[in-house]
């Protein structure tokens, strides 16, 4: 049996409050593209130094293991090292190649999903670890002039390990790389990750909104960036509520995730709560701060526009006269129906966070379904307007979505419909 919700948590009037998931310094540290094939090598390493000890303590003779020579065992890990690092400058090549067509066939923003792909690092990790694992058992290899002859089987057998790994990461490799730039697979890769993030923060359509109301200050205090600058990748909303409950004030967020934010703009608007105290503002913004997560890149999570802008991305290069490609902007408008489908029978959701006792607490900006439609289709139906598909798709796909919406969305779809109709005149 599931525990019962703690009804004193920050909840939003109408809809889930959004807050991301929590990632911990354990998870922030695999962010990175380089650390886990880092972490493979440096565990290479270390293997490549205790193993040859582990052979010359314990002196195994097994059958199973290598039973060469001090020259044959040099000359195939040196053939392994050799080996392995050309496939790891063919591995870097063909990644390199790939994310350069993604970049000028579909949209440099994808470049952010392919690096983070496990199966890249892994390959890279693997491939590189080899190499450096042949080359230093090779060093302790002892045979001729160099003394009594010592050859460390147990090492020798799992560098031979270590290349079949190699090979079958390696069609495991081409086989991610060939699914990765087919169109079909990335508009619905995108859709996928956009559809859930959409769905964590749309409402369900039996929601109804509580009693909650919320009056601006004619002159509220300002929070600026200070000397931050970078794209909102993540908000807090529970910290910043609690923080305001603190202070008892109503604090008003002026950004969306994904917006930029540069040095000494306002980030939010501190306007009077009940019982109209003084708040401690500085120890108020130093909250706010750091429930705000600053970076360089946009991602899905909690700013499901950026999935949406990728796949009009994707249909604007279809569209453009270099590729001429209009059925891949038609496979776009797909997806993006799916998307609308299941927001246009949700209610908006509401700006207002309440804290335990339901009294608002934070303003913020979600996306409206207006907004939602607007980046959906305004750019795909102006450079598609020439084109056949396209114009016929947008009507189909606006005649759809009439027949599915809430009944406040219809005005805005019936607005668009006019508006693209009124454009090809």
């Amino acid at each position: 049996m599931s525990a019962p919700s703690d009804s004193r948590e920050p909840r939003r009037a109408v809809g889930p409050l959004g807050d991301p998931t929590t990632i911990g310094w354990w998870g922030r540290i695999w962010q990175p593209f380089w650390v886990l094939p880092s972490v493979i090598c440096a565990a290479a390493f270390a293997l490549s130094l205790v193993l040859p000890e582990v052979d010359r303590r314990l002196l195994l003779d097994q059958t199973f293991l290598f039973n060469g020579n001090a020259g044959s065992a040099r000359s195939l890990l040196g053939t392994i090292a050799s080996a392995m690092i050309s496939v790891t400058g063919l591995v870097f090549s063909i990644t390199m190649v790939v994310m350069q067509l993604a970049s000028s066939q579909f949209t440099p923003r994808l470049l952010g999903d392919f690096l983070r792909s496990r199966i890249v690092q892994v390959t890279l990790g693997v491939f590189t670890s080899s190499f450096l694992f042949a080359l230093v058992v090779l060093r302790s290899v002892r045979g001729g002039d160099d003394g009594p002859e010592f050859v460390p089987q147990l090492s020798v057998t799992f560098a031979f390990v270590l290349v079949l790994a190699s090979v079958a990461l390696f069609f495991a490799f081409i086989h991610h790389i060939t699914q990765s730039i087919q169109v079909d697979r990335t508009i619905d890769r995108i859709q996928r990750t956009t559809a859930a993030e959409l769905g964590d923060g749309w409402p369900d359509d039996t929601d109804d909104e509580p009693q909650a109301s919320w009056e601006p200050d004619e002159r509220p205090y300002a929070i600026s960036a200070r000397d931050r600058h970078g794209i909102v990748e993540r908000v807090e909303l529970g910290a910043i509520v609690r923080a305001a409950e603190k202070a008892g004030v109503v604090v008003e967020l002026t950004f969306r995730p994904g917006d930029v934010v540069f040095e000494d703009q306002p980030i939010a608007r501190v306007h009077r709560g009940p019982g109209g105290g003084a708040p401690d503002v500085e120890a108020l913004a130093d909250a706010v701060h750091d429930a705000i997560t600053l970076g360089r890149t946009r991602t899905v999570a909690q700013d499901p526009q950026f999935g949406v802008r990728q796949l009009v991305d994707i249909a604007e290069r279809a569209l453009s006269p270099g590729i001429n490609d209009p059925t891949t902007a038609v496979q776009v408008l797909d997806e993006l129906h799916r998307l609308l489908r299941a927001a246009v029978q949700r209610p908006d959701v509401s700006p207002l966070i309440l804290d335990g006792s339901g009294v608002v607490r934070v303003v913020d900006r979600p996306l409206p379904f207006a907004d939602l439609l607007d980046l959906a289709l305004d750019e795909i139906a102006h450079y598609g307007a020439d084109d056949i598909q396209v114009p016929r798709r947008i009507d189909e796909l606006l005649a759809d979505l009439l027949t599915v919406a809430r009944p406040e969305h219809r005005p805005t779809l019936a607005a668009k419909q006019a508006e693209l109709a009124g454009a090809r005149r």
